[in-house]
């Protein structure tokens, strides 16, 4: 009879625990809101965009900081949300102070790659730059400042998180790069003709005619020329994170980024992990990388 009352007594002291414990996985939830535009007069069109607003936003009169964060080749302003699962993340690592609130703006660029073509015709960077990020500080209370802004993105959107944040360090204190789409000119000029006319010819111009050329539009926005010919003193105004897979076809490029910031003592993060191109890749990887942005804010 006494090891029955016992047992029932610890019973019921579990069953009180369980109830009375809070539930570990339970975070306070941000906001994820779809289906915005922006009308542009720069691009004469409607841009689509995503934001994610903090879980104490709406109950808060504070201002945040803000990340660009830049989808890939293919995808859309939902793709961070749909496939990358950024609102839960964010949530996550909020809650557990990985990273500070902010608030993640996902502006959908179709194909552009973020640039300026080189006929500029299509001027996506300067939509971005010059009214995406003033709609954005208008619209919600953000803190309007460089030092609490940062840019992020994977593949096509690494590649356009690095053009843009090096050649504005007026506007951005913080980069973090995935699995970029960055290309050596060899690589690039390497490229079958096919596949540079599907993705290239548009944005940067026809392929030179001499073999192993790049066009001077892709010379003056690659990535790897930017690290070796911005002045140093403009390229330190920012911090660069930069992670790609051991097995993602990109992992070169990135390489010769990494070799080009060390040669020049530009300070940045590099990180090679085991993994590929792919959303279990980037979903593992993006709170470190929104973390670092969160840290410049506080530099």
């Amino acid at each position: 009879m006494k090891k029955a009352a016992i047992a029932l007594a610890l019973m019921a002291l579990a069953a009180w625990a369980a109830v009375s414990a809070p539930a570990q996985d339970a975070v306070a939830q941000g906001q994820a809101l779809e289906g915005l535009k922006l009308p542009s007069s720069i691009l004469g069109r409607a841009v689509d965009f995503a934001v994610y607003l903090p879980p104490d936003y709406a109950q808060s009169t504070r201002r945040y900081p803000v990340v660009y964060l830049l989808h890939g080749l293919g995808d859309d302003a939902a793709g961070w949300i749909q496939f990358g699962e950024i609102n839960l993340a964010a949530d996550r690592a909020i809650a557990e102070r990985e990273m500070p609130p902010m608030i993640i703006v996902m502006p959908d660029a179709k194909a552009t790659w973020y640039i300026n073509d080189y006929q500029n015709k299509v001027r996506y960077e300067d939509m971005l730059t010059q009214e995406l990020i003033p709609h954005i500080d208008k619209a919600y209370r953000t803190r309007p400042d460089r030092q609490y802004r940062g840019i992020s993105g994977l593949s096509m959107g690494g590649w356009g998180s690095l053009t843009i944040g090096m050649r504005h360090p007026e506007l951005f204190s913080g980069v973090a790069a995935f699995s970029a789409a960055v290309w050596t000119e060899e690589t690039a000029g390497a490229m079958e003709d096919k596949m540079y006319e599907r993705m290239f010819a548009g944005l940067f111009g026809p392929k030179p005619a001499p073999k192993g050329q790049v066009t001077e539009h892709f010379k003056k926005l690659n990535p790897v020329n930017l690290a070796r010919s911005i002045p140093e003193a403009e390229l330190k105004k920012v911090r660069y994170y930069i992670d790609c897979g051991d097995d993602d076809f990109l992992i070169e490029g990135n390489c010769a980024l990494h070799i080009a910031l060390t040669e020049r003592k530009i300070p940045h993060e590099f990180r090679v992990r085991d993994g590929s191109h792919s959303w279990v890749y980037w979903r593992t990887g993006i709170v470190a990388g929104l973390a670092f942005l969160g840290r410049s804010f506080t530099q």
